[in-house]
């Protein structure tokens, strides 16, 4: 039986509970591809699953994206063939040198658009897309407040809500961090580690406030970002790198000044085959026409996903992260 290899997780915990490993070669049923990785994107959702935050049925592979060329179909299938080139998002099992697909989650890749690229912004970008876009559509006129502004979705972010017009605020850790984030954009950019973010945002906003708060961050941002939003503001949390946010009290929504609170995920925004074209086409639009800056931070071999966890765990990451079968 013909075999590959692939990062297996057998029991839930640190890094070194993924281990590299030979599986045997998995064969597409029907509506489905076997695609071979030619890269996978690192997201903050696989440490949750590797840690149990996110429970699984044991064992599993992790990795929620990736880019490659797709090398068998299943029956009935005709929308792709073997040797097209494509990108998925919100389907597990990236970290493996082949991953089965259901057909109607892969999208094309433009010549333009190289499989790092794509590896890098199908769920990322497509993050930044909908959160832009649709979640809060930012238009010129708004003030947008960016945590973890360095990060894969927040140097993507910072770039399209500068593209609708709007204008951003950015929190990081670091001044390295704190260059890239004015490169992609950013009017103003606070370093938390320095400044009290939510005094600072007043400070720019002349008291006013934001329009909306982006907010990957969770426990250790959640409430101050409450207090930055001008009335009815919006306050979208879309992660929780610091923790969960406990249960708070609705009232504070009102008397905050009838404030919005969502908590969305990309599944919700590309569960449609044409809205994931649609935000995909603009997307790879960009990249293709040298708008949209993405910058790949690290890249790892496949072996090394332990260590490519440990640098995202430890907050270095000035941009995305890639494994490489």
């Amino acid at each position: 039986m013909a075999t590959m290899k692939a990062i297996r997780i057998h029991q839930t915990g640190g890094p070194e509970v993924m281990r590299y490993e030979d599986i045997p070669v998995p064969e597409p049923g029907a509506g489905q591809a076997r695609v071979r990785i030619e890269a996978a994107g690192l997201n903050y959702i696989d440490i949750y699953h590797r840690i149990g935050q996110y429970p699984l049925p044991l064992p599993f592979t992790p990795g929620m994206e990736g880019a490659g060329v797709v090398d068998a179909v299943g029956a009935g299938v005709t929308d792709v063939q073997p040797g097209d080139r494509v990108a998925y998002a919100m389907e597990r099992g990236a970290y493996a040198e082949a991953a089965i697909l259901p057909v109607q989650k892969l999208v094309r890749l433009p010549d333009a658009v190289s499989f790092q690229q794509a590896a890098a912004v199908m769920l990322q970008g497509l993050t930044a897309h909908y959160l832009s876009a649709t979640t809060y559509p930012l238009q010129p006129g708004h003030t947008a407040l960016v945590h973890a502004a360095a990060g894969g979705v927040g140097l993507l972010l910072v770039q399209m809500a500068k593209r609708r017009g709007a204008r951003v605020i950015g929190t990081v850790s670091t001044h390295e961090k704190a260059e890239l984030v004015k490169q992609a954009g950013a009017e103003a950019v606070i370093l938390y580690s320095e400044q009290d973010f939510e005094a600072e945002t007043r400070r720019l906003t002349d008291g006013k406030g934001v329009d909306v708060v982006y907010d990957s961050v969770g426990l250790t941002t959640f409430d101050k970002s409450l207090k930055c939003l001008k009335p009815r503001g919006y306050m979208v949390l879309y992660g929780a790198a610091s923790g969960p946010v406990p249960p708070f009290d609705l009232q504070r929504l009102n008397a905050g000044g009838s404030l919005f609170v969502t908590r969305p995920s990309l599944g919700h925004y590309i569960s449609d085959r044409t809205e994931l074209q649609e935000r995909c086409d603009s997307v790879f639009g960009w990249i293709a026409a040298g708008e949209l800056d993405v910058r790949i931070d690290q890249t790892f071999p496949l072996a090394d996903a332990p260590d490519a966890h440990r640098y995202m765990e430890a907050r270095q990451t000035k941009g995305k992260v890639l494994l490489l079968p």
